[in-house]
Order: structure tokens, then C-alpha cells, then sequence
């Protein structure tokens, strides 16, 4: 009962979270302008997005292949991919459950739930890594676009609040104390023994790239990962024309700031990316409210669609398909 009421809250909270943000983001826009805008896009550009959106998917479910692969051989790219697939349509629905999901379709009796999603949490570990090199790149090649955006809307805020800096110390501080003092007591209680298992499990999946055969594979497909990411926001702010001028840096940046929003923990980041994106390419490039929400917009909503497209057509494939073949087979 505890559980529900805390998953009930939880998940009010998230989406009443999406729905202030999505408010934030929509009030005040002049929709003919939005229209009007939305009818004079290059829709050459938008397929080009897409085609990008696809091929980072590819990517990622090469790259995990790969983190699988030094725990068990069997697991093969297309059951990677399915599982990313449906992960990823869940997460639209409900924030920060994809994991989840895509941790348990990969589960096995070789592989153990804790074991696959360390491998997960590895993946995020790099993709942490890989927005900050986005913003240091980007910052770098074209500080003159991007440097006082970036002072006075990001680095001052923070600089503000080091309050919230020390609160993250603190908590990285005390989520050590607390895994030494498992290893400590996991002999005296069989709780924390449990405990200490579980932990030991979802290591053995975070250091799985230390076993992967080609690393350098591994990192060429994290790199095309964000150029895909980049590619899409390049072929939005190409598709349109106020914002065409806009150089592959500007995707770059761009990209790295549609990535906080998925930070924050409401359903497909709906209301963040919209809200967050929109006031940045107002500060940016100086554009109206309604181009700023045409380009979120945009690049939010046909990103979803594509995502729950391949989410059905792979547990129709994986779930249905193959599961009842396989049942067939068996009667």
C-alpha cells in the first residue's frame, strides 16, 4: 500500500511538473504566427532529421550490444535494439521507467537484472560525459555565439545557487559512506548481505568496458551518437527560415541544451524541452516566442513519434510475433 501511495505521488507530482512547464512554455504564444511559421518549413530538412533520430537509435543499440556482449555472447543486436525501442516509448509515458524496462527484456538467467542494468548505468555514465564535451566544444568553436548566453543564463545562475553544488557533494559523500558501510556488514545481517549482492551484480555490468574486445568501436559509436544529436538540431534550425542561418555549432550547442532537459523527471520530457529550448533560442538569436516553440515543438514531437513508432512495431515483433512463434513451436 506504501508502495502505491509513494508510486500515486510520484508520478502526480511528474506530470503536475509537465503541466506547469508545458503552461510556461505555451501561454502568450500568438498561434497564426506559430501556423504560419509551421507552414513555411522545409520539409526536406525534416526527413533528414529523422533519417539522423534513426541512426542515433542504431548506434545506441550497437553500443550496448557491445557492453552485453562480455556477459553473455548469445545476446544478439536485435533483441538490444527491440529492447531500446520499447524502453524508450515507455519513457514518454512514464519519466525515468525505460531503464527499467529495457534492463528487464534483456534479463536472463545468465544475467542477472542488477548485472544488465549497471551495463545501463554505464551507458548514461558516457552520455554524461558526452554533454559536457558538447558544451566545452561548442563553447570553444564559437564562444563569440555562445559565450554571454552561456555566462549569464547558465554559469552565473549556478554560481548563485552553490548552495545546490555542496547539497550534490554532499550526496555523492554519503552515497560512498553508505556503500562502505554494505561491504562493512555484509557478513553480520542478512539484509545488508542481499544488499551487497545486488551491488556486486550491477558492478560487474558497470565494468563491463573494461572487457568489451574494441573499445574503439565502442567510443566511435558513442561519438556518432551525438552527432546524430547534433545532425537533428542542425536540420530543425535549417527547416526554419529564421533560423536558417544557423551554423553546425549552433546544433551543437543547441543539442547540449535539449539534453538538460531530459533531466528534468516529467513524462518524455514534455514541457521541459519545450520551455527550456524556447527561451534559449530567444536569448540566443533574439527570435520571437512562437519560432522559439515552433523549433521545440518540432523537434520534441516528431522525435516521439518516431520513437513510439519503432516502440510498437518492436514489441508487436518481440513480444507478440516471436513469443507466440515460439509457443507454437513448443505445442
Amino acid at each position: 500500500m506504501n508502495k502505491k501511495l509513494v508510486n500515486t505521488l510520484k508520478y502526480t507530482l511528474s506530470f503536475g511538473l509537465a503541466g506547469v512547464l508545458v503552461w510556461l512554455a505555451f501561454k502568450g504564444i500568438d498561434w497564426q504566427e506559430f501556423f504560419i511559421g509551421l507552414k513555411a518549413t522545409r520539409w526536406g530538412w525534416i526527413f533528414l532529421f529523422l533519417v539522423a533520430g534513426y541512426l542515433a537509435l542504431v548506434f545506441r543499440a550497437l553500443r550496448w550490444t557491445q557492453l552485453i556482449h562480455p556477459l553473455d555472447e548469445d545476446i544478439h543486436y536485435g533483441k538490444v535494439w527491440d529492447a531500446n525501442n520499447i524502453g524508450g516509448m515507455v519513457s514518454i509515458a512514464i519519466p525515468g521507467s525505460g531503464d527499467l524496462v529495457r534492463t528487464a527484456l534483456l534479463t536472463t538467467s545468465k544475467l542477472p537484472y542488477q548485472t544488465v542494468f549497471g551495463t545501463v548505468i554505464m551507458e548514461r555514465a558516457w552520455d554524461a560525459f558526452a554533454i559536457i564535451m558538447m558544451f566545452a566544444i561548442s563553447l570553444i568553436v564559437a564562444w563569440g555565439r555562445f559565450g554571454g548566453f552561456f555566462v549569464n543564463n547558465i554559469w552565473h545562475p549556478l554560481a548563485s545557487h552553490a548552495v545546490i553544488l555542496w547539497a550534490l557533494a554532499a550526496l555523492v559523500v554519503l552515497l560512498i559512506a553508505f556503500l562502505v558501510l554494505v561491504r562493512k556488514l555484509r557478513d553480520r545481517s542478512r539484509f545488508f548481505g542481499r544488499l551487497n549482492d545486488m551491488l556486486e551484480g550491477f558492478l560487474i555490468g558497470f565494468k563491463t568496458f573494461g572487457k568489451i574486445k574494441n573499445k574503439l568501436l565502442f567510443l566511435f559509436y558513442s561519438v556518432m551518437i551525438w552527432v546524430m544529436y547534433m545532425l537533428m538540431s542542425y536540420f530543425v534550425l535549417k527547416a526554419i527560415p529564421q533560423l536558417s542561418v544557423a551554423l553546425m555549432a549552433d546544433g551543437l550547442f543547441v543539442a547540449s541544451l535539449g539534453n538538460v532537459a531530459s533531466l528534468v523527471p516529467v513524462p518524455g520530457g514534455i514541457g521541459a524541452y519545450h520551455y527550456l529550448l524556447k527561451i534559449s533560442l530567444m536569448g540566443l538569436y533574439g527570435t520571437t516566442e512562437e519560432i522559439g516553440l515552433l523549433f521545440a515543438t518540432l523537434c520534441h514531437e516528431l522525435h516521439a513519434v518516431l520513437v513510439i513508432v519503432l516502440g510498437i512495431w518492436s514489441y508487436v515483433f518481440r513480444i507478440v510475433i516471436l513469443k507466440n512463434g515460439n509457443a507454437s513451436k513448443k505445442n
